[in-house]
């Protein structure tokens, strides 16, 4: 990455830490920073020597404390529409969809659209001073990176209402205990124990989890089903399949 870049690289092995550098703003996302990570987004899927990402911010107070509000606050609705439209579509599908796991590493605020990025992300930790919300309604706005639909699809109808129509914010214990994050951690050791996430995911097969990652992102919907079984058929006809079976049944660790 150049020095004047939004977003930093740092290589461990297969696992690229990607971390988000506006520290002063609190790594607010502005459309420069949403263009340049759907860019790296849609690199990474042709990038065969990265197995994983690790999504984080730069500073000790944030992930990403929300969207740059000065960028869209003359806006009328059709400005608005495509505001979100260009941010779900170059940005927060692509990571979702991402053939690529993404690991989303919450130390500080995740607030707004920050938040948003994380839901978007297939794996959740957050240090134990992570505070996540969705304030949109009082901006009079609501969640439009995909926030109503990824919350209640992650921790239910009820508690999304909850957290979107009063725009509170939640406690790392408590995202931890309705499921909005997988792990709490101390803040020290944020970085240490998504990389050893990271580590479980590298060790299985890239092809399988891309299917899951597909199947997963369409539960819910009416076609979920037979996706699933159209992925589940398609591993059969990759050679990570021949791998994971003669390693069973060799007795050995698979070599993906």
């Amino acid at each position: 990455m150049s020095e004047t870049s939004l977003v930093s690289e740092t290589l461990h092995g297969p696992v690229a830490v990607w971390t988000l550098n506006r520290p002063q703003q609190l790594n607010a996302l502005n459309g420069a920073l949403i263009a340049e990570l759907g860019h790296m987004v849609e690199a990474v899927q042709h990038r065969d020597e990265v197995r994983c990402v690790i999504l984080t911010g730069s500073g000790e107070k944030a992930f990403v404390a929300g969207a740059d509000i000065k960028e869209f606050a003359d806006f009328n609705g059709a400005e608005g529409r495509a505001l979100a439209e260009r941010g779900q579509r170059t940005l927060f599908d692509a990571i979702a969809l991402s053939r690529t796991p993404f690991i989303a590493a919450i130390g500080g605020f995740a607030l707004g659209g920050g938040l948003e990025l994380a839901l978007a992300c297939h794996i959740r930790i957050a240090s134990d001073t992570a505070r996540m919300g969705l304030p949109e309604v009082t901006l009079g706005l609501i969640p439009g990176y995909g926030g109503t639909q990824r919350l209640a699809r992650i921790v239910g109808t009820g508690r999304a209402m909850d957290m979107i129509l009063s725009a509170r914010m939640v406690k790392a214990d408590e995202a931890l205990s309705m499921g909005l994050v997988g792990q709490v951690v101390e803040r020290p050791e944020l970085l240490e124990r998504a990389l050893d996430m990271a580590g479980r995911l590298t060790a299985n097969s890239p092809n399988a989890q891309a299917a899951a990652i597909r199947a997963v992102q369409s539960s819910g919907s009416a076609e979920g089903f037979e996706v699933e079984i159209d992925q589940f058929g398609r591993c059969f006809e990759h050679p990570d399949f021949k791998e994971g079976v003669a390693a069973f049944l060799e007795k050995r660790k698979p070599a993906f």
